[in-house]
């Protein structure tokens, strides 16, 4: 197992080696939050989301599919990574799974959606797609949304939405080291389920927020600022006028589940 420079060094030398070969590859997840947010790693540590004993498990990598048969090659031929061949006759359309040749670590590389409980579209080929926004890692934006995503959210998931408020403002706009409001307000407002889990979630956020300020890993300033710019997006989703699918999925609401399931994902 890797440390964490050292996970974060064998992220930044598979991006690299892709862009070599004209292929777009940006990290997902927790080294995409770290990443991202180089001004608030103390209060990454300071959550003790990171700097401890395995912060990083694994790498995850988004890139198009259109790119597909150029990142196996460049997976498998240039870096030597093992593929999974399981994984590769299940879900090889969306996703590639790796393994480090010293066998340290996997890697999941996911082609143009994030598909967790909810479905976060990032696009299928250069021309189009949102990969371009940033570098190394997908935008702010896009990190948020696929944390708030989650239906059983994890404390550590938690964390990230945290310190991901803290490093970044608030914007009506794509704009880089922003998170982009109107953006999320309009995915939201085309998917009752989506929206609803982020709502849920942005709300535990805060309670979480409140309660670290009480033993101390939040400053008063910390608590101020995430609690101001959750309010903030809040108010704009809550403002952006919703679609015909989005009222369909409010009328059945909770009755039927509305999230897709981990079994699903690993079927």
């Amino acid at each position: 197992m890797f440390d964490d420079q050292t996970f974060i060094e064998e992220a930044l030398k598979i991006i690299r080696e892709a862009e070599e070969d004209g292929v777009v590859l940006r990290l997902i997840g927790a080294l995409a939050v770290r990443l991202h947010c180089p001004d608030q790693e103390s209060l990454h540590v300071n959550l003790k989301r990171i700097g401890g004993a395995g912060s990083f498990t694994d790498i995850d990598l988004i890139g198009y599919s259109k790119q597909r048969h150029k990142i196996r090659k460049i997976m498998e031929d240039k870096l030597k990574f093992k593929v999974s061949p399981q994984a590769l006759l299940m879900r090889g359309k969306e996703r590639l799974v790796y393994h480090h040749p010293q066998a340290a670590c996997q890697v999941d590389i996911f082609l143009d959606h994030l598909k967790f409980s909810h479905d976060v579209y990032l696009g299928s080929d250069t021309g189009k797609g949102r990969l371009s926004l940033d570098s190394p890692t997908i935008t702010p934006t896009d990190i948020l949304l696929e944390k708030i995503q989650i239906h059983d959210i994890a404390e550590k998931d938690i964390k990230d939405i945290l310190t991901i408020f803290r490093a970044h403002n608030i914007s009506s706009e794509e704009e880089r080291d922003s998170i982009n409001a109107e953006y999320v307000a309009t995915l939201l407002a085309q998917d009752w389920g989506f929206w609803y889990d982020a709502k849920v979630n942005l709300s535990r956020v805060k309670n979480f927020a409140k309660d670290y300020h009480k033993t101390g890993l939040l400053t008063h300033e910390d608590l101020a600022d995430i609690s101001e710019k959750i309010s903030r997006l809040l108010a704009v989703v809550d403002g952006k006028p919703k679609t015909r699918k989005w009222m369909r999925g409010a009328k059945k609401g909770t009755s039927k589940q509305w999230w897709r399931s981990v079994e699903e994902l690993v079927r």
